[in-house]
């Protein structure tokens, strides 16, 4: 699993329990683009919703435990 920084930015945005669109906000990219991101985040790390993103990209290491 090889996710973008630019995917990791999303999903720690997510994981802080931003929505999508405070997190296309945040980022000033679009919503159409957050949920670009978050598909392929979930295609990658082989999940069907966020809580399930956030667990796997913790359990192997791809999301920094703060």
């Amino acid at each position: 699993m090889n996710l973008t920084p630019r995917e990791r930015e999303v999903l720690r945005l997510i994981a802080a329990g931003r929505t999508y669109a405070e997190v296309a906000l945040v980022l000033g990219i679009s919503l159409h683009t957050v949920c670009s991101h978050i598909k392929n985040m979930y295609r990658k790390l082989e999940v069907h919703n966020a809580p399930a993103a956030v667990s796997r990209a913790l359990a192997e290491g791809a999301l920094p435990q703060n």
